[in-house]
């Protein structure tokens, strides 16, 4: 059945007054078994009457995946909406209804959905190649690799990365480092104990099999074990274990300048500083994974720069294609370039001159110092949103983290089990959110975002927050209510 028979007349715009209004109400039951923190977000209980309901059981939405899902591998819990189409920070789903995305398909679309100048790379090197292998030379992933290196030195100076390896993905672009990391000790002496990589608790760097053993995680880690051997976990920000941590066998070190999955957590200035220098005493490499947090989404290029400490190798992926994949390796031209050799490493489709060359005009904008300068602005928004709604709803959350448009909102312990009820909710009123670590509602919006949509969202937020978190009789009526109460 073609694709286009499910696309009824969508709206091609979305104005502020078109997103949906909150129409808060009680839960479907009073009967209903309270929702605990081990329950997928999928499995929620939904309310009686929201303006942007999930798609029925019997809905065209719901009959069409049902046909499907027995040939699918179940390896997600998704809510019931299919999304069809997206406009900037709009999606639209199956059955037509509008959503205001925080989360840009988590942290990639930060040129928003269907981006005019995306599109026109896309259609114009579709039609001229798309993959020749690298047996060959193309003229983008040479041209990819100069914008990236040039635009890092001269937006995070004393940097000396100055070569890149392109892949398809954030795992492959960490599974090349930590291979580089490995390999720079090995080339120096083929009889080297120094083979150990230390990654950091909270952290997520990838489902391959050396990304996922540097993510200590018991929720990734137990049903695929053993993991591969050589991997130590320390404590994020815990700048005195560093010493003890980061030894004589240590190749190398990985770490999230912000830690994205594990709940934007922000690594301090002298955590990272610590690192550095206990990677030069041991002759270790340091690796910065920026996958999530790099490209802009901070306000800076690289969530780095700000420490003004400087990695051996950085990685990226996510946001450098908009939703096409690809991934890459930046290396050091001092620690580590040196000693990577001819047939240390390859790909079939990495690099191919599609991916490359929508990449170059993605990391162009990206680059931008209006575009980083809008990002600092429009963070404030965030943060002083935390402070409203904190003061709101006393008790509920306790802590804001990030920078720029990488924000966390950290419930409190008695209430972080509900944070995917306050995914549902909002989900339900037009705004798309996510979780992240324990009990983090976790915002990454396309960078293009303006504030206007940016207060539209929060107030959705503040809406759901409302309906989870206060008692019913106590929830604030919205303007909608209001108008209809006064007719």
């Amino acid at each position: 059945m073609s694709h286009r028979l499910f696309l009824r007349a969508l709206p091609r715009t979305l104005t502020p007054k078109q997103i949906p209004q909150s129409f808060a109400r009680r839960y479907a039951s009073p009967a209903s078994v309270p929702v605990s923190s081990t329950i997928p977000e999928a499995n929620i209980r939904h309310e009686v009457s929201v303006p942007n309901p999930d798609p029925a059981p019997d809905s065209p939405t719901a009959t069409f995946l049902a046909e499907r899902a027995p040939y699918m591998v179940p390896t997600y819990v998704r809510p019931p909406p299919m999304m069809m189409q997206g406009e900037g920070c709009i999606l639209y789903d199956h059955e037509n209804r509008p959503y205001l995305d925080f989360t840009a398909g988590i942290a990639v679309c930060s040129l928003g959905h269907a981006d005019s100048g995306v599109a026109r790379i896309v259609s114009n090197q579709a039609q001229t190649l798309i993959h020749a292998s690298n047996l060959y030379h193309n003229p983008w992933t040479p041209e990819l690799s100069k914008l990236m290196i040039e635009e890092t030195q001269q937006q995070s100076p004393g940097n000396h990365l100055s070569q890149v390896f392109v892949s398809n993905s954030g795992s492959e672009a960490n599974e090349a480092a930590l291979k580089f990391a490995r390999k720079v000790p090995y080339q120096k002496d083929p009889n080297t104990a120094q083979r150990e990589i230390v990654s950091f608790h909270g952290s997520f760097h990838g489902r391959t099999y050396g990304s996922l053993s540097a993510t200590p995680n018991k929720k990734y880690q137990p049903p695929f074990g053993p993991m591969l051997p050589g991997f130590r976990y320390g404590i994020y920000n815990d700048v005195e274990a560093v010493q003890s941590l980061v030894a004589k066998n240590t190749a190398g070190v990985i770490v999230e300048p912000i830690q994205g999955e594990g709940g934007i957590n922000v690594a301090t200035p002298e955590f990272l500083q610590a690192l550095r220098n206990r990677c030069d005493e041991v002759g270790a490499i340091l690796i910065f994974d920026e996958i999530q947090c790099g490209l802009s989404r901070t306000g800076d290029l690289w969530a780095h720069t700000a420490s003004g400490v400087q990695p051996d190798i950085l990685t990226t992926a996510k946001a450098l294609g908009n939703g096409i994949p690809i991934g890459a390796t930046l290396i050091s031209g001092k620690s580590v370039a040196p000693f990577i050799n001819t047939g240390d490493h390859g790909t079939t489709f990495g690099g191919n001159p599609f991916s490359c060359r929508v990449a170059h005009h993605v990391f162009t904008r990206l680059a931008r110092p209006e575009l980083q300068e809008d990002v600092r602005i429009k963070s404030t928004l965030f943060f002083s949103a935390y402070d409203t709604m904190s003061a709101k709803y006393p008790g509920v959350l306790t802590a804001v983290r990030g920078r720029g448009l990488i924000v966390g909102y950290q419930l409190s312990d008695e209430h972080k089990g509900r944070a995917s009820e306050v995914v549902t909710a909002a989900r339900e009123r037009g705004l798309l959110i996510i979780t992240a670590g324990d009990g983090v509602i976790r915002i990454v919006p396309p960078l293009i975002i303006s504030a206007e949509e940016i207060n539209k969202g929060l107030e959705i937020l503040d809406e759901a927050m409302a309906v989870v978190f206060a008692e019913p009789q106590d929830v604030p009526k919205t303007k909608g209510q209001q108008e209809m109460a006064g007719r």
